[in-house]
């Protein structure tokens, strides 16, 4: 890219790419900082650059459309079907030679470079949309996308977790109303992974299987809470659910992450996700804002005990109603329910596609 950025073309066809960025060049911003809270042990990225990024620009200055009639945009080529490139304005970045996370020392804890990548998912070439919306061949593709990037993107000596993930809707942050996701790779273990892989490594010692096989087993004995499933993925609302409409899609066949499923199963993903998807925005008869989130296990860390699933949360608990993560569940991280998940996964199931 004009800036010295990657970009990675995803086609189901044979195309030449030979479009130039014609963009006069620009210098990247400075990597930011990782910052330690000593009273959790937990890494802040400060990444003061993203101050500058676009904010919903209407539908002709969308830097995420093809480029077309002189109107450069960031994928130069006038037509795609899925495309990644690096964030321009990136949360973490490739770090001097050398890099390493600095030791944990309380107060005394060094502020290294906040390493790691951030890239951009275009989810297709057309303005409106989500990846629910999108045909079921061009989710396929965008799945190629996701496990081809998690298989690279793991092999960055700095990177110890990549995490996929979707936002949609402006109530949830989004900042560009074109179908896209965003991929960052962290350089250490996220807070709520590491609480799930402790949770799963001791599982594992006491039952010598891993806890998401036992959750899938659980879900399908009980019945009430599966909204629907597949010869390769079950979709259900977890038992414990933090929102009042949560979605988990896990296949069944336990795998760490992406790059680990099997093609049958990568093959009969964008069904099951289409379903829930249109079974979530039929609930209200409304566009849900959600994050749909990849949980997947880190690189080098508890890979045969935290397995791959698909988490699919919507801030919204009716037609005119957001849930506000408020007092405890912002403050103590105590989440409060207002809907039993039964009653949120007959909702689902009930409505007729």
């Amino acid at each position: 890219m004009f800036d010295g950025r990657d970009i990675f073309y995803y086609d189901t066809k044979q195309v030449t790419r030979s479009a130039v960025d014609k963009r006069a060049h620009e210098d990247r911003p400075e990597v930011g900082d990782l910052r330690l809270d000593p009273l959790t042990n937990e890494w802040i990225t400060v990444a003061h650059d993203r101050q500058k990024r676009v904010f919903l620009p209407p539908k002709e200055l969308c830097p995420l459309c093809p480029t077309s009639n002189g109107r450069e945009t960031e994928v130069a080529d006038k037509d795609f079907e899925v495309v990644v490139f690096e964030n321009r304005s990136p949360s973490f970045a490739k770090p001097k030679d050398g890099w390493k996370l600095a030791a944990l020392d309380g107060v005394n804890t060094q502020t290294p470079e906040a390493a790691g990548r951030a890239e951009v998912i275009v989810f297709s070439d057309k303005h409106e949309g989500s990846f629910g919306t999108l045909s079921l061949e061009q989710m396929r593709t965008v799945m190629d996308a996701w496990i081809d990037r998690t298989k690279e993107i793991s092999m960055l000596p700095y990177v110890e977790q990549v995490f996929p993930f979707e936002n949609r809707g402006e109530e949830v942050g989004v900042t560009l109303n074109h179908p896209h996701g965003q991929i960052y790779a962290y350089p250490f273990i996220t807070p709520r992974t590491e609480q799930m892989l402790r949770v799963a490594q001791a599982h594992f010692e006491k039952n010598k299987r891993p806890l998401l096989t036992d959750v899938i087993a659980r879900e399908v004995k009980d019945k009430v809470r599966v909204i629907t499933e597949n010869d390769h993925w079950i979709a259900y609302v977890p038992f414990a659910a933090r929102y009042s409409f949560e979605i988990h899609i896990a296949p069944k066949k336990f795998v760490p992450d992406l790059a680990e499923l099997s093609n049958e199963a990568a093959d009969a993903f964008p069904a099951i996700a289409k379903e829930v998807l249109q079974r979530l925005d039929g609930v209200f008869n409304i566009q849900m804002a959600y994050i749909a989130a990849w949980h997947q296990a880190p690189v080098r860390t508890g890979r045969d005990v935290l397995g791959l699933h698909l988490q699919i949360t919507s801030v919204r608990r009716q037609p005119g109603k957001l849930k506000y993560l408020a007092g405890s569940e912002s403050s103590m991280g105590a989440y409060i329910m207002d809907l039993k998940p039964e009653q949120s996964a007959e909702q689902l199931r009930n409505v007729r596609l």
